[in-house]
């Protein structure tokens, strides 16, 4: 009895996240489907593509140029290795607009979105806010829900197609003025391996995360607790599912794109 106790809380636990996954997914459905019915709030959207769009700028920005910067600094250290040193221009840009830039700015404006959405909704819902919308027969799903998701989903992948630029930037920077790379041969050598594909499959990604950090800041927002401590617990899960589904969704979907 004793060796099963640990399998118990261990089937418990799986058992508890298959379980919160398949609430995740039908409050999923649920905006979908309430997203092509009427009445729209476009005041309501409006204001929410200014937040998670607008005000998520700078620290994707930053993010991105450091890490283009990085990047060049890193592949030239390893390609100067095998005589490869000119390689920098090209992996630093399939690298930002596949990999680095959707993923590590989904991760940024999760950090930022995700973890706001649940506290204003959560706060909301502990100071009866949510079921004051309901008496005036507004639908919180119409009112609070959708417009967030539908605007991370527009905004997000604008925020990593301009992350994307500033990232190479970054890495042509650090390679014309760090490491002595032609500037003419850098910008060529990138624009000739850059497909439209590796631009469009991180612009694809940057809506799908765009989505799941809007969706899951609104259902733990929706789903928090009474009180502080509530509020507090469902900013944190939704930070951490969040993420936990950015990365998930990115393997799934370059698996997708990319596989042989």
């Amino acid at each position: 009895m004793i060796l099963l106790a640990p399998l118990g809380a261990l089937g418990r636990t799986v058992l508890g996240a298959l379980a919160a996954i398949g609430r995740i997914a039908l409050y999923a459905l649920a905006t979908l489907y309430a997203m092509v019915r009427p009445p729209f709030y476009l005041r309501e959207l409006g204001h929410a593509i200014w937040v998670i769009g607008y005000n998520s700028l700078p620290v994707v920005g930053l993010t991105a140029v450091f890490t283009g910067a990085a990047l060049a600094l890193q592949i030239y250290e390893g390609g100067s290795r095998f005589n490869a040193g000119q390689v920098v221009p090209s992996i630093v840009a399939i690298g930002m607009v596949r990999e680095l830039g959707p993923v590590l700015g989904g991760l940024m404006v999760a950090a930022r979105v995700a973890s706001s959405i649940a506290a204003e909704i959560g706060t909301m819902k502990v100071t009866e806010q949510i079921d004051a919308l309901a008496t005036l027969s507004t639908d919180p799903m119409r009112y609070l829900t959708v417009p967030r998701v539908l605007a991370a989903t527009l905004t997000v992948p604008v925020l990593v197609a301009v992350g994307d630029s500033i990232g190479i930037l970054g890495g042509y920077l650090v390679g014309t003025q760090s490491l002595g790379l032609n500037a003419a041969a850098y910008l060529k050598n990138t624009a000739d391996y850059l497909v439209l594909w590796d631009v469009t499959s991180g612009l694809i990604k940057g809506a799908v995360f765009g989505f799941l950090i809007a969706l899951v800041g609104c259902y733990f927002g929706m789903n928090s607790g009474r009180g502080a401590q509530g509020v507090g617990a469902a900013t944190k899960s939704a930070v951490v599912a969040a993420s936990i589904l950015i990365l998930a969704s990115n393997y799934l979907l370059t698996t997708l794109f990319f596989a042989a």
